[in-house]
């Protein structure tokens, strides 16, 4: 399941109405820390199944990025059932972005 990119137009669709656990990247093309962070957030999207991967870019998307309050990226929010339930900055390691997952995804 790789990590898919969404927009303006589809962030409705994709992610709020969505049920279940949607993990989103919001990134740019030249933010280094980005960079280092798409692979492992690939990576996580294929190891785990059960949470739905988007990525926005918020240099195409700078509606959704004033609308979620992203002043650095990375940013990362998770949502649940069309909630936002967490959100926070800076790239990880695979187990750190693992443990901000399950963390919301253990709260069932």
């Amino acid at each position: 399941m790789a990590v898919k990119a969404v927009n303006s137009q589809n962030f409705q669709d994709e992610v709020l109405n969505h049920k279940g656990v949607v993990f989103v990247d919001f990134y740019a093309d030249w933010c280094g820390p980005c960079r280092i962070s798409a692979p492992i957030v690939e990576e996580l999207s294929e190891e785990m199944p059960n949470v739905k991967f988007v990525k926005v870019d918020v240099e195409a998307n700078q509606d959704l990025a004033q609308k979620y309050g992203i002043f650095s990226i990375p940013t990362f929010i998770i949502f649940k059932d069309g909630q936002k339930v967490h959100q926070f900055v800076g790239a990880r390691d695979k187990e750190g972005f693992r443990a901000e997952i399950e963390s919301v995804v253990g709260r069932e």
